[in-house]
């Protein structure tokens, strides 16, 4: 078996087909756990703070595995951050080329000094394999990450809403709640339009609602020039689809989708302050829906939630949960996945302890030192 390290980013485009296609395809216990954030374009999206390392292994011309890294320096040391989002991607059942993955990914990881490499593959936590995996994964030396212990998770959220889009198109509205069906109804007879053929000049209309959404919400959102590189990128290879709601030409919403078929991810949602009570964001959703079946997609994905189930007012309905994003989401028949979670490989036990203990540490008593002036 041979085991190529890294691609020469010159040569990307040629690598992404066949490495997206392997990615895409990627299941455990017949459960899809390709994500577009182990694509070869996602490293493209996350420079120059972050530098992509692609890492694969082949054996007879066929890739076996593969790992987008995404390299950060930590502030005031030559060490780095080794993290792969959402992966990596291979046969997890085969625990002999988890450890050879692992252990091609660690030999970069000494090249580039890296502190310790994380990881969080989207791999449900009830799948039959997943209690193997983990054994695996700790032999190798990983821990569950300090950093992920809130009930979002980590870097990445630990807990989705997912919603099978497998059966013909006009039988999915039949997964919604009624009042959800309605609500789309009413946004039609109120004249709600739906644009997806937006050009990048829609951007700054969708960026305006993003930083609405983001002072309502109280987030730290993406600058505008963000939004031209996904367009550069993502958008750019068909990827990724921009959507804008408006009533009377007035934009009241607005959505961007990634999509790898067999999967297509709701990502980033804007909305104003107006119009919110004909339900813009009703008729967003299934619009993109419907780009997804066009796209050959069999299963939408609503992206992070915070884990419902440990809220003491939790009824096990997630239409009675009292978080709004959370009872959105669930109205359109979406259920909850939750993932295994987000590990570290410690490489340098010190600086680890650093990042993930002595880091926060200071960051709070920051804070604290804020809040008193």
């Amino acid at each position: 078996m041979n085991a190529s390290s890294t691609f020469n980013p010159a040569v990307i485009s040629s690598h992404s087909a066949r490495w997206n296609d392997f990615v895409a395809s990627a299941a455990v216990d017949g459960v899809l756990v390709g994500d577009i954030l182990q694509c070869l374009e996602w490293g493209e999206v996350k420079k120059p703070d972050w530098q992509p390392i692609p890492i694969s292994i082949e054996q007879d011309g066929v890739l076996r595995a593969v790992a987008l890294v995404l390299k950060r320096k930590m502030p005031y040391s030559d060490r780095s951050i080794f993290y792969v989002s959402r992966g990596p991607i291979l046969d997890w059942t085969n625990a002999d080329l988890i450890r050879e993955l692992f252990a091609k990914i660690r030999e970069e990881a000494r090249k580039h000094k890296a502190a310790f490499i994380k990881i969080d593959p989207a791999i449900p936590c009830d799948l039959p394999s997943t209690p193997a995996i983990e054994t695996v994964l700790r032999e190798i030396g990983f821990l569950p990450s300090p950093e992920a212990q809130s009930s979002f998770g980590g870097t990445q959220p630990r807990c989705v809403m997912k919603l099978d889009i497998a059966s013909a198109l006009e039988e999915i509205p039949a997964q919604f709640h009624q009042k959800w069906r309605y609500n789309m109804r009413l946004g039609e007879r109120k004249g709600l339009t739906v644009k997806s053929d937006c050009t990048r000049e829609d951007l700054k209309i969708f960026h305006d609602l993003y930083t609405v959404t983001a002072a309502r919400d109280g987030f730290v959102g993406y600058p505008l020039s963000y939004f031209e590189k996904l367009w550069e990128t993502l958008f750019a290879k068909d990827m990724a689809k921009m959507f804008l709601v408006y009533h009377e030409d007035k934009p009241l919403s607005g959505a961007i989708s990634f999509v790898l078929s067999p999967i297509c991810w709701y990502v980033f949602g804007a909305s104003g302050n107006e119009g919110r009570n004909l339900m813009p964001n009703h008729a967003m959703q299934w619009a993109m829906m419907k780009w997804a079946k066009e796209k050959g997609c069999t299963l939408y994905d609503f992206r992070g939630v915070h884990d419902v189930r440990k809220d003491p007012d939790f009824t096990g309905n997630l239409m009675d949960s009292s978080d709004g994003l959370v009872r959105f989401k669930a109205g359109f028949g979406a259920e909850l996945t939750e993932y295994f979670g987000e590990w570290d490989w410690p490489l340098d036990k010190k600086w680890y302890w650093a990042w993930t203990k002595a880091r926060p540490a200071l960051a709070q008593a920051a804070r604290k030192v804020r809040r008193r002036k």
